[in-house]
């Protein structure tokens, strides 16, 4: 069952873009939002009036959907915390501890690989100028191409990392961030 069809629940996280009335559409916009945006602006992108973005925007601060920024005007974003928390529940749900487990062996050996070949701890480690001059087969695209998807599997490792604990049974109880 997705949250969309839990009663009272927020909406679809897999399909945020394809709901038509104004509740999903101001959710949808507000995913997209990547700095704190007043509910006028929210409205406008809607079509809506201002008073039913602010409603909406309201209630999804209280579930910790959105990060509410008192002032004039009071404004909202993204709470990038609240889809990281919800990230790590599906995965507990969704993958047995085996799965979780294995999947974590598996970053973490990629991991290994990019930090042997790149002789450093994290991609921010890494000179991708030097590293390309000094393997005639590779282009700087390549290395940037290994450094985002190194840094992609360390992000990646800690959210099955944190699943693998709640699965478990041995991470602290997470609560959804507000």
């Amino acid at each position: 069952m997705s949250n969309s069809e839990r009663e009272g629940g927020p909406p679809s996280f897999d399909d945020p873009f394809g709901e038509t009335d104004v509740e999903q559409q101001i959710y949808a916009t507000i995913l997209q939002t990547r700095e704190p945006t007043a509910a006028s602006g929210i409205a406008e992108r809607v079509d809506c009036d201002p008073k039913t973005a602010r409603k909406y925007l309201r209630w999804f601060a209280q579930l910790g959907i959105v990060t509410q920024h008192e002032g004039r005007p009071t404004t909202y974003e993204r709470n990038d915390s609240y889809f990281e928390w919800r990230r790590v529940n599906d995965l507990a749900a969704d993958h047995s501890g085996e799965e979780i487990q294995a999947r974590v062996r598996e970053l973490t050996n990629r991991i290994h690989e990019y930090e042997q070949r790149y002789d450093a701890d994290s991609p921010a480690d890494v000179d991708a100028v030097a590293a390309a001059e000094s393997d005639e087969h590779e282009t700087i695209d390549d290395v940037y191409g290994d450094l985002g998807d190194w840094a992609t599997a360390r992000h990646e490792r800690q959210l099955y990392e944190r699943a693998r604990q709640r699965h478990a049974g041995t991470g602290d109880r997470e609560q959804a961030p507000s």
